[in-house]
């Protein structure tokens, strides 16, 4: 088996955390460096981090330079090289990566080339032609990507884990104040209208949890903090709330270009009836009105949120189809 050098965010409940374990349980032999924590622990970095995002994490690149320089000295023999997210490293950084003599690859689950995040992905963009392998998710990006010099890209759906998100044996065993009808996971985004589509949503007598952060900022606040139940939710926690609600939302970032995201593949997995805007990606995925259920606005998201099979009876009607649908999918 192989043995790898893993760059990204190594916490457990990070989708990078994951597939570093996944790799870890496939028998390959992964030494994890955080990138993220590592950012966190240089001199004045929280305080300058908003400076940093907007400019590319340009300013912090010869120290990330120099811890990487240390970290190939330590692991001199490694067979492969694997950065996840990539936006703190620039060309330099992936020169020194590079001199190792092994295979670098990206692994890249956000939308790089898609511009909603300003310039956050500078040092990424001027560093793709120096990676072996480029691993996106989303179409247009293999074609972005090439235009900026990637050797090879490879586009791939995104991804559950099948340990974190394992479901309850049983929905007795889900704490009850995660159980809901309708639950929403995920974070208010200032430019997406997620709250006046929940709101929407209630308005027609959709019985809506929320469970994520930056709530108290949205503007219809006031309307919607009593479906709130509180802030981001990870582990046991967030497979207690996909698996506890008889619906789960899953909402599309338009700024990030998604035609699916990680809980499209995540609620299915971990038990839920995942309810999604309607996409080709999606219609690729699952069997419409079996395997999951699309709607096109929130007229549509409404009805089919009162008058699935699952909204009057429990979950267990649909995990089936559901474990089905993901073992086609992968």
């Amino acid at each position: 088996m192989a043995h790898i050098l893993y760059f990204g965010d190594g916490s457990t409940s990070s989708t990078s955390g994951h597939r570093a374990h996944a790799l870890k349980r496939l028998g390959h032999q992964v030494i994890v460096k955080d990138t993220d924590q590592k950012a966190r622990e240089l001199k004045h970095y929280n305080y300058l981090h908003p400076i940093h995002y907007r400019t590319g994490f340009r300013f912090v690149q010869k120290q990330l330079g120099k811890w990487l320089t240390e970290v190939l000295t330590e692991n001199p023999k490694v067979d492969l090289i694997w950065v996840n997210g990539g936006e703190y490293f620039g060309p330099k950084c992936l020169r020194l990566l590079k001199s190792q003599g092994c295979p670098v690859i990206l692994y890249n689950n956000d939308d790089p080339t898609g511009g909603r995040d300003g310039r956050r992905f500078d040092s990424l963009l001027q560093s793709l032609c120096h990676y072996d392998l480029c691993i996106v998710m989303r179409e247009m990006n293999v074609s972005e990507f090439q235009r900026r010099g990637a050797k090879a890209v490879k586009r791939v759906y995104m991804s559950y884990d099948d340990v974190a998100h394992e479901p309850h044996s049983t929905i007795d065993a889900i704490p009850s104040h995660f159980k809901s009808d309708v639950v929403f996971i995920g974070s208010w985004m200032k430019k997406e209208k997620r709250d006046a589509f929940l709101l929407s949503l209630m308005k027609a007598g959709v019985s809506v949890s929320i469970w994520g952060d930056r709530w108290e900022k949205s503007p219809l606040w006031n309307k919607l903090k009593h479906a709130h139940k509180g802030h981001a939710i990870s582990g046991r926690d967030y497979v207690s709330a996909i698996q506890g609600a008889k619906v789960c939302l899953g909402l599309l970032s338009k700024g990030n270009r998604d035609m699916h995201t990680q809980r499209s593949l995540e609620v299915p997995y971990a038990g839920g009836l995942l309810c999604a805007e309607r996409t080709e990606e999606h219609a690729e995925l699952y069997e419409e009105g079996r395997e999951a259920f699309f709607w096109s606005n929130e007229q549509e998201c409404a009805r089919v949120c009162n008058n699935t099979p699952c909204a009057t009876g429990r979950l267990s009607c649909t995990v089936g189809s559901n474990f089905n649908a993901i073992a086609k999918s992968q």
